[in-house]
Parts: C-alpha cells; structure tokens; sequence
C-alpha cells in the first residue's frame, strides 16, 4: 500500500473509531468508556485503535475536536448564501435542530460533572462560532445569550422544539415580522 492509500486508510479508519466513541459514550458514558470496546464497536483491533489512539485520553480529546468540527460544518452547511437575520435564524434552527438530534444528552443524568467540565470549555468555542453571525454593537452579549440558552436547553430538556426556537429568536432579537422564511431542504 502507497502512502497516501495508508493515510486514507488511517483517516477512515480514526473516523470510524471516532464514530464508535459516540455510540460507546452513549451507552456507557465518560467514566466506563473503555478502548476495547471502542475497538469492537469500530469493527477494528485493539492494536489498531492504540496505534491511532494511544490512551483514554487521546482519544476524547481528538473526540472533543471530530464533534467541534462536525457542529462547525453543520453551521457552516445551514448559514451557506444567507446573510444577515437569516443567516443567525438558520444558525437558531440549527441550534434547535442538533439538540432535538443529540442522542448523548442524557449523559447529564448519568454523568453531570463530566458534562459540567465539558460545557465550561465549550461555552467560549460555541460563542465565537456564532458571534460572527450576529450583527450589531452588542453581538458578544447577544451570542452569549443564545449559548447559555442553548446549554440550558441541553441541560434541562423540553420537549418542545417551537417554544426553545422562539426563546432563541427573541434572545437574539428577531421578532415575529423579521423571521425569514425557512428555505426547503435540499
């Protein structure tokens, strides 16, 4: 095998174990993640997982960052060729959408001072991802709003999706008469 076919190989590989993370944490949690199951979801030796992954450690932190990236994507795919309110209600929608799709929010329950450190760190990352989408002279406190709003949500579930995306819109100042029409999906 050359060595770009090696590194394809290793990319799709450490996506794959990256992916079996998610469905490992799902079910068992920060505290009990173990690598070799991890492996096993991955469908991947053990040798393998520690060549790419060389501790517990390793691997959430590279975890951490595949989920960072994956919400950036998804912003960035939600906000393409909008501008101005409607790019911030589409990253609202989005918000309300990725929440409502989370399947690890119920480690809150099972493991919430994990959950508390995580949030802590990602309160500043969430907000200067959407700063840039809010306009005006008070866009830090306005992107605040709307993340601490949102970890209260993920905090403290509801179960209805309408009220959250309201609660978010009037956080960030958009009123019934500006709200864009939502585009169909692709």
């Amino acid at each position: 095998m050359d060595s770009d076919a090696a590194l394809s190989s290793d990319t799709t590989t450490r996506t794959r174990i990256l992916r079996a993370t998610f469905e490992v944490l799902g079910r068992r949690g920060h505290s009990k993640l173990s690598l070799s199951d991890v492996a096993a979801q991955a469908k991947v030796s053990r040798p393998t997982l520690y060549r790419l992954f060389s501790s517990k450690e390793e691997l959430l932190a590279a975890f951490g960052a595949y989920e960072q990236r994956n919400i950036e994507d998804g912003l960035r795919a939600a906000t393409v060729g909008r501008t101005g309110r409607d790019r911030l209600d589409a990253v609202l929608r989005f918000i309300v959408e990725f929440q409502d799709s989370y399947s690890l929010s119920h480690l809150v329950d099972v493991e919430p001072d994990h959950v508390l450190t995580q949030i802590a760190r990602v309160l500043p990352i969430m907000r200067g991802l959407i700063q840039p989408m809010v306009e005006g002279d008070d866009a830090e406190i306005v992107a605040a709003t709307i993340v601490r709003l949102a970890v209260s949500h993920y905090l403290v579930a509801g179960d209805d999706k309408a009220a959250f995306l309201a609660q978010l819109r009037h956080a960030a100042g958009i009123d019934a008469a500006d709200r864009p029409e939502p585009r169909p999906r692709r």
